[in-house]
């Protein structure tokens, strides 16, 4: 089986190390992929919303399966326009992708389907949000409706908080249509988790549990970022909460997009807010979670392949998969300045002597690989540049052994946060 993989990040790393395992791969190919994704498949440079050229790819080299990396081409379509030239594609279709690409669409549908959110109001003008802002107690949260690389929302404290962020969003359009509409929605506050799953059209089966680390420096300070790095499983999204989550979130959401007529195929994700044991959604997403993916598909001993088939085709009811019982956990390493302004072009060191460390994967995300003189070297092409990766008997030995990991690597003004995984250390009462 020929299998392409679209997407350049991490996550897409990961999505190929965890493909190439099943041994109904013959080849993988990377559109366009990346330095570190090179080793493993064929990459071929591509953009993301080139949906004619990848169409020709797919076809002139007669791939059996596209598997979609990030949320932007399945909220263009891309998934209605290959399946409409019969070519086989795991992901929603465009209506389906709007649980993701529209803000608005997704507060109403779970306000319609009773699945617990924050309370919230929609606005598609300055004027009118600013006057309801004024009568709001702070903090609260305003978010651009559509897609915006995940800077789209703003956590406001106070009126002038407030008035910038609209200002941002309606006046100065730095999101244009994205910003079109606004969520203003009440402030929650709690412990955030990521619950997945791989859904059918009608049944889903769940991944493990993970906690993503949005800030960029440690305790959760700094201006958010795509994630700084992930666990699983989640100590505080386990048990209870993890049922919940199944039960009133994600059911009701696959089983309402039944019954909005636009059945939803593909990777679930709900960013969950627990508040006195009870899982609120913050957003849902579309698309595996990045760095949530690399944390979790390690982990997995189920052969990933037979999943997305049996997704694409319905069969997903009474499927389980299987887990290793190791916990996983993975750092992700930043080009200084992430999540503003950094430089790229600089060399890494240190890859070779992590490659002969137990249990530890490097995926890599931002990079590009060159080759000088026959030898080979990685340089950083990315804000995100890696994510070292490692198992562990629990939390507390796969925390050490992917920091110890990152120590052997380098790379100038290279930044990572140090605390990844600590909420669950502390939860579990293990000491470093």
């Amino acid at each position: 089986m020929k299998v392409a993989v679209i997407g350049s990040g991490g996550r897409e790393h990961a999505l190929i190390w965890k493909l190439a395992s099943s041994p109904q791969i013959e080849k993988i190919y990377a559109l366009p992929g990346n330095g570190g994704i090179s080793d493993i498949a064929h990459c071929q440079d591509i953009n993301l919303d080139d949906f004619q050229s990848l169409l020709q790819f797919v076809n002139d080299n007669e791939i059996d399966l596209t598997v979609v990396g990030p949320e932007a081409p399945l909220v263009a379509g891309i998934v209605d326009i290959f399946k409409e030239k019969g070519l086989r594609i795991f992901g929603p279709t465009k209506s389906a992708a709007e649980l993701e690409g529209s803000k608005v669409f997704a507060k109403q549908f779970m306000k319609k389907y009773k699945i617990p959110t924050a309370e919230f109001e929609v606005f598609d003008n300055y004027d009118d949000a600013w006057d309801y802002v004024k009568a709001e107690d702070f903090p609260i949260v305003i978010k651009a409706d559509g897609l915006c690389a995940g800077k789209g929302s703003f956590v406001v404290y106070d009126l002038k908080e407030a008035e910038s962020a609209l200002k941002k969003i309606f006046v100065d359009r730095i999101f244009g249509a994205s910003g079109d509409r606004v969520v203003i929605e009440e402030f929650l506050s709690g412990e955030e988790a990521s619950i997945i799953a791989i859904a059918d059209g009608k049944d889903l089966v769940p991944l493990a549990s993970s906690q993503d680390h949005k800030r960029a420096y440690d305790n959760d300070q700094g201006p958010n970022t795509g994630g700084m790095g992930a666990y699983s499983p989640a100590p505080v999204a386990e048990g209870k909460i993890f049922q919940e989550t199944i039960e009133k979130v994600l059911k009701p959401a696959i089983q309402g997009m039944v019954e909005e007529g636009i059945p939803f195929t593909g990777v679930l994700y709900a960013g969950i807010m627990i508040v006195d044991e009870i899982p609120y959604v913050l957003e849902f997403n579309v698309r595996f979670g990045d760095p949530e993916t690399q944390a979790i598909l390690p982990r997995m001993e189920s052969d990933f392949v037979e999943i997305i088939n049996l997704a694409i085709d319905g069969d997903l009811a009474g499927y389980e998969i299987e887990w290793k019982p190791q916990a996983c956990l993975s750092v992700v390493i930043a080009s200084g300045g992430y999540p503003g302004s950094y430089e790229k072009g600089k060399v890494i060191t240190g890859l070779d002597r992590v490659k002969e460390l137990e249990d530890v994967i490097v995926f890599h995300a931002g990079t590009k690989k060159i080759i000088e003189n026959g030898n080979v070297k990685y340089i950083t092409n990315g804000g995100r540049v890696l994510n070292v990766t490692a198992l562990g008997e629990d939390i507390k030995t796969a925390h050490k052994k992917a920091y110890q990991a990152v120590e052997k690597i380098h790379f100038e003004n290279m930044h990572y946060r140090r605390d990844i995984g600590n909420k669950a250390l502390t939860r579990l009462n293990m000491k470093m």
